[in-house]
């Protein structure tokens, strides 16, 4: 048995850690923003105002989301902190066990998409780490949280709140049980509701459009966002460069645009090997590595890989993954291969 100030010091600790804590609170659905939240949903959608009032309230704002909302790993890290985030042993070799798992609904959706299996999977493991994290946070707090607690970026969450409503009622879907992301982003391809609404395929027909557990909805998805936005089959993703340092000074790899082609890279000292002509358009990339900057050349596909994340550190790790799961694949292939038992010929 423990002495009494054991537990003594245990409950002042708890008190204190307590007090610590914000404790998260309900909107006001009397606020002028809010009401006319509820007012544009009633008139332009027909939803009733005392039933979403009663929903919002249910909701809870969390200081947590707006403390995340400043701190993305995309804008806090340089490339060599952010890779081993991403391009790990363990996620390498999950991604051949997803792939080897879910071979047919990747091929297909490779095949309607134009989309490489290796880059689907590798979106779905740097999202997701292969549908496994989801996410904790109730999307209904986290959209409430940004569209009226959050000022910089209020317009755009509550547009997405707008479409979760929207999504959860015409998808008779709960509202108040799905989770997601700090931000909203949803299912295993960690789709905001927007683009749920427009982008998400009902690949196997069964009447619902499911991205936490459908893998054959979650492949065609992912394809079919990057196929329209743009993706080119079979053209390159990234390569690598050099650049004389005499040039470097005058270079600038961090513009997230394809603001450059192949012919306006070379004449400025960029030095690359591209199977795609002169005229085609580029992104030079500047990646930070411990002991100084690496060059690296990105294509319209790579630049298609960050309108799902707009970050240039987000397309390189997607990138790396993709293409160190695709090497293991062949490795492991060309080993079941060679261990098979030779078929016997005839006399």
């Amino acid at each position: 048995m423990r002495h009494p100030s054991f537990f003594n010091t245990l409950l002042c600790v708890a008190s204190l850690l307590a007090s610590c804590i914000e404790p998260a609170a309900a909107i006001d659905t009397k606020r002028s923003d809010v009401k006319e939240f509820i007012s544009h949903m009633a008139d332009s959608y027909g939803f009733k105002k005392r039933a979403l009032r009663k929903l919002l309230r249910g909701a809870e704002l969390q200081p947590a989301i707006l403390e995340a909302m400043g701190r993305p790993a995309e804008k806090a890290k340089l490339w060599y902190e952010y890779r081993p985030i991403f391009v790990t042993e363990r996620r390498i070799q999950e991604g051949v066990e997803f792939w080897n798992a879910h071979r047919q609904d990747l091929d297909q959706a490779s095949v309607h998409s134009g989309v490489a299996p290796e880059y689907l999977a590798a979106i779905l493991g740097v999202e997701t780490f292969y549908g496994r994290r989801t996410g904790t946070y109730r999307v209904l707090d986290s959209l409430v949280t940004l569209s009226f607690e959050y000022p910089p970026r209020s317009k755009f969450f509550r547009d997405e709140l707008e479409q979760f409503l929207l999504l959860t009622r015409d998808g008779r879907i709960d509202a108040k049980s799905v989770k997601g992301s700090y931000a909203g982003a949803m299912g295993a391809p960690q789709f905001m509701p927007s683009n749920y609404r427009r982008y998400a395929i009902d690949a196997d027909a069964n009447g619902r459009v499911d991205l936490w557990s459908d893998w054959p909805d979650v492949c065609a998805s992912v394809g079919n966002y990057l196929k329209e936005h743009g993706w080119n089959a079979g053209e390159p993703v990234l390569g690598e460069a050099t650049v004389a340092p005499e040039k470097a000074l005058e270079l600038d790899g961090r513009k997230l645009a394809l603001s450059e082609t192949v012919a306006s890279l070379n004449s400025k000292g960029v030095i690359f090997d591209s199977p795609l002509p002169a005229e085609a358009p580029t992104i030079l990339v500047a990646a930070d590595e411990e002991d100084g900057v690496r060059w690296r050349v990105g294509y319209n596909n790579f630049y298609v890989i960050t309108r799902y994340n707009h970050s240039a550190l987000y397309a390189m790790a997607v990138y790396e993954l993709a293409t160190a799961v695709k090497q293991r694949m062949l490795v492991n292939d060309s080993s079941q291969l060679a261990a098979a038992p030779t078929p016997a010929t005839s006399p």
